[in-house]
């Protein structure tokens, strides 16, 4: 089954993808100019690899976990989705990220370190 999972920010949407069941790749992000530019970003990503499943970092027990759920499910619902949604606890993947890519390279905000925390969303489901 071809996965993706996203990890969605107010700047970027962090991406990556499993086509073989076992090896997790991070993709480029997507930057966000707005929601409806992002969300057909997306879309076309989901369609271009053909994805059959989508998982969604989401935060929990964080202490503005509740509004960024609000945000993070809004977001999907603007998603052209004929494919099912699970929603993965995200919690702490982006420092996590940034712990592992230490000194490889520059931490730019080019999406790269949202792509690995995708990734890292995406392992967490497959465990």
């Amino acid at each position: 089954m071809r996965l993706a999972s996203i990890d969605v920010g107010l700047k970027r949407i962090g991406i990556a993808i499993c086509l073989n069941g076992s090896i997790v790749l991070p993709q480029d992000a997507i930057l966000r100019k707005n929601r409806k530019q992002a969300a057909r970003d997306v879309n076309a990503f989901l369609k271009e690899w053909e994805i059959e499943k989508l998982i969604v970092g989401i935060p929990l027990d964080a202490a503005s976990s509740e509004e960024m759920e609000k945000r993070i499910k809004h977001f999907v619902s603007l998603l052209e989705l004929n494919i099912p949604v699970i929603y993965q606890d995200e919690q702490s993947s982006s420092l996590e990220a940034k712990e592992l890519t230490q000194g490889l390279f520059r931490h730019k905000k080019d999406g790269k370190i949202d792509s690995i925390a995708a990734k890292i969303i995406l392992e967490r489901y497959l465990v």
